[in-house]
Parts: C-alpha cells; sequence; structure tokens
C-alpha cells in the first residue's frame, strides 16, 4: 500500500516522501483512511515507535481549513518532549499545503511567551494537559471549536497523574468534536474516560494484538548477582562500540549511582531523573539526539516521551515493577521498522519475573551466558 492509495491527499504526501515516510506502518494503513473518510469516534492501541504520529497527524492535517483562523483541533501528549516533537512533525508534514498554524503549548517554559504566541492564529494546539488547563483558566485559549481531540499515549497521561485535567478539557469540549485515542497499552483507569467522554460505537483498533511489544525487538537476560552487574554491563558495552542506547532503573537513587560509575568509566553518559529541572533535563535529552552522548541512564517516569532514532539497544539494569513499563521501555528501540535488542540483568529470583513478562506480552527471553 502506498499513502496515495490510503487517500491521503497529493501535497501532504509530499512532505510525507521528503521525510523518508514512504509505506505506511499497521497502524498508519488502517486508521488514515478511517480518519481521513469519517467523523468517528477512534481508539487505537498500538506500541510505541509505530508511527502513531503520521497515523492522526495526516487525517487530522486533511480536515483543517486554513481560511478559519480559530483553533480547529487539540492534540494532548503526556510530555514536554513528545508535544514539542508531535508539533515539528506537523510542520513538516505541511511543506507543500496552504499554511496550517501548530503551536505547542507545555509547563517549564515561562506561561506569557505561551501566550503570546497564541495571539497569533492558531489552527492546532499540540499541549500538555496542565499547562493547558492553566491556558484556559486564564482565558486565552478557546477550544469550543474544535472538530478533533486527539489523546496520544492516552495511558501515560493517566499514570502521570494527569486524570482530572483530562477531565476538564474533555468536559469543555463535548459536543461536536469527535475523540481519537493512541495508546501503547490500555489499563482500567482508561476505561472510565471511555466510558464518558468518547462515543459508545467508536471504532477500536488494535495492531499486533499479540505483540503488545513490537516484535523487531530481540529479548535477551544475563543472570548474575547484584555485585557483579556492573562488570555485565560494561562487558555488554564494549561488544557494541559506538552503538547508542538507554539504561533504565527501576530508582532515582539507582540512576544517579551507576551513571556516576559509568563516568568514572569514560562513556559519554547522560542522567534523566524525576527531580531533575527542566532547563537540566532539555540539556541532556540535546546532546543526547546530537549524538554527543552515547548512552542515557534513565528511570522509568523521567523517560516518558522520549523519542530518539536509531538506539540499538534498551537495558534493563532493573527490572520495571509494572508490565506496562517494559512495553514502553524496549519500545525506545526497533523504531520505524528497525531492529533492536532489549537486554535484562537480572539476579536468580527474578527469572520468575521474565516468566511472568513472557506470558503478558507474548514474547520469548533468550538467556545469554
Amino acid at each position: 500500500m502506498t499513502f496515495l492509495e490510503l487517500g491521503v491527499p497529493k501535497d501532504l504526501n509530499k512532505g510525507l516522501k521528503e521525510m523518508g515516510i514512504m509505506v505506511p506502518t499497521k497502524i498508519q494503513e488502517q486508521a488514515i483512511p478511517i480518519l481521513l473518510n469519517d467523523s468517528t469516534d477512534f481508539i487505537g492501541k498500538a506500541q510505541t515507535g509505530t508511527g502513531k504520529t503520521a497515523a492522526f497527524g495526516v487525517p487530522l492535517l486533511s480536515k483543517i481549513d486554513p481560511n478559519k483562523k480559530h483553533v480547529q483541533a487539540l492534540i494532548l501528549a503526556p510530555t514536554r518532549e513528545l508535544g514539542q516533537q508531535i508539533a515539528k512533525q506537523l510542520f513538516k508534514f505541511t511543506k507543500y499545503t496552504d499554511k496550517i498554524f501548530t503551536e505547542s503549548v507545555y509547563g517549564g517554559e515561562k506561561i506569557e511567551r505561551q501566550i503570546s504566541r497564541l495571539k497569533r492564529p492558531t489552527h492546532i494546539i499540540v499541549a500538555t494537559p496542565g499547562r493547558l488547563v492553566d491556558l484556559i483558566n486564564r482565558k486565552v485559549v478557546d477550544i469550543s471549536k474544535i472538530k478533533v481531540l486527539v489523546m496520544d499515549e492516552a495511558d501515560e497521561m493517566l499514570s502521570m497523574g494527569f486524570k482530572n485535567d483530562l477531565r476538564t478539557i474533555l468536559g469543555k469540549t463535548k459536543g461536536r468534536r469527535n475523540v481519537w485515542l493512541f495508546s501503547a497499552t490500555m489499563p482500567h483507569s482508561l476505561d472510565d474516560i471511555i466510558k464518558e467522554y468518547v462515543q459508545p460505537n467508536a471504532i477500536r483498533i488494535t495492531v499486533d494484538k499479540k505483540d503488545a511489544v513490537n516484535t523487531s525487538i530481540e529479548h535477551q537476560f544475563v543472570v548474575g548477582d547484584e555485585s557483579s552487574k556492573l562488570d555485565t554491563l560494561s562487558y555488554f558495552l564494549k561488544s557494541q562500540k559506538d552503538k547508542r542506547g538507554i539504561i533504565f532503573t527501576r530508582t532515582k537513587v539507582a540512576a544517579r549511582t551507576l551513571s556516576k560509575q559509568l563516568l568514572a568509566k569514560n562513556y559519554e553518559v547522560g542522567l534523566l531523573e524525576g527531580e531533575m529541572t527542566q532547563k537540566d533535563r532539555d540539556k541532556v535529552m540535546r546532546a543526547f539526539r546530537k549524538e554527543t552522548l552515547q548512552l542515557l541512564v534513565s528511570t522509568d517516569v523521567a523517560a516518558r516521551g522520549i523519542d530518539v532514532a536509531g538506539l540499538a539497544f534498551v537495558i534493563h539494569y532493573q527490572l520495571p515493577d509494572q508490565v506496562e513499563y517494559y512495553t514502553h521501555r524496549s519500545g525506545r528501540t526497533a523504531r520505524a521498522g528497525k531492529k533492536g535488542l532489549s537486554l535484562a540483568l537480572i539476579t536468580k529470583p527474578e527469572i520468575k519475573t521474565l516468566r511472568e513478562l513472557e506470558k503478558q506480552l507474548s514474547i520469548r527471553f533468550h538467556q545469554i551466558r
């Protein structure tokens, strides 16, 4: 299938082509024709790294009337990074179309700066829920005329505590808008939102039902003592030469300790943990994207919304405490059709946890010595 065969307008297709997006992914193939042609609520379940931004972005852009100056669509994302990335993608998609203006708003930046940007004509707002509620309360954003509300990584927004903000936003737009909800996992906490704010006849699509985790990822594990983990990690990193990846820990303390240990071994490593300021976080992410850092050590919370192309591996220095976190962690590699490796460093008692992950996610772990 090509994008033109899916019904994508020629000018949008030209923008996609220039970005090297030629062949639709499964979620794009299934979602785009529905969202282009029908005025419907939609629930799409697909893991991270499967091209969801184009799956909702292309149909969304084709529904915008550039001649109307009001906000016509709203995209909610859990983190500043993901919001900025979506806005950037939409800008690139529209290179050859009539001018469509997208503005991204998020916490961690002076609200006055965002207010002044929103005074310009804006067709699409990409927002983190908390900041959007602030802007609505200050009466600087009017979302009463939107046609479409997209919730990207809805599960992440809930696990980050945005449920009340989502209710506020969804409540203010009830009526003539469609909700398009995309999520890698469907926890029970999402059911309440879906029941209350999404039409019961919403079209539901699950891509790779059996593969909650991307099938291009190879899952491996090494069993050892807690005390030998650092040596095992160093040995693995040597084998990877210049390849890049993220090392996950469960706690901030472990993340801080490990990043110091790796720096002492002369690795180009950055640290991401929940208590960092937005400024420090941005600095680390900039360096990682520019490839001046080879590795990132991160906690689950800090890694939300990260999307960096070309990561060869993900390492679980500590196993996550939730199944969903394994999906999100391993989904940072093998993006856009590439292959990737997810390696867990575990102790003997944790073999049981791995078997549980295998069962719940329909994956197979291979032990390496």
